[in-house]
């Protein structure tokens, strides 16, 4: 029997573009740091250190974050 999706998930999904014109989709953030009054801006800090660990572990450096923005659901 396939899983309903629930209500509130734990995860929000963002779109990231970066300084290069390069695109990354469906990036996902806990939802438990964007509860505040800053809106989506603790995503970019949560998909900075991914990054951070994503180029620590292919040996590879990411760009710089241009933009982020939810991923259409």
């Amino acid at each position: 029997m396939a899983r309903k999706p629930s209500a509130k998930s734990e995860f929000v999904l963002f779109d990231v573009v970066y300084d290069d014109g390069s695109q990354r989709s469906n990036r996902r953030v806990p939802r438990e740091i964007l509860d505040g009054l800053d809106g989506d801006e603790p995503a970019r800090a949560a998909l900075e250190a991914q990054d951070r660990q994503i180029a620590e572990q292919s040996g590879r450096p990411m760009g710089e974050i241009k933009t982020i923005r939810r991923s259409p659901v």
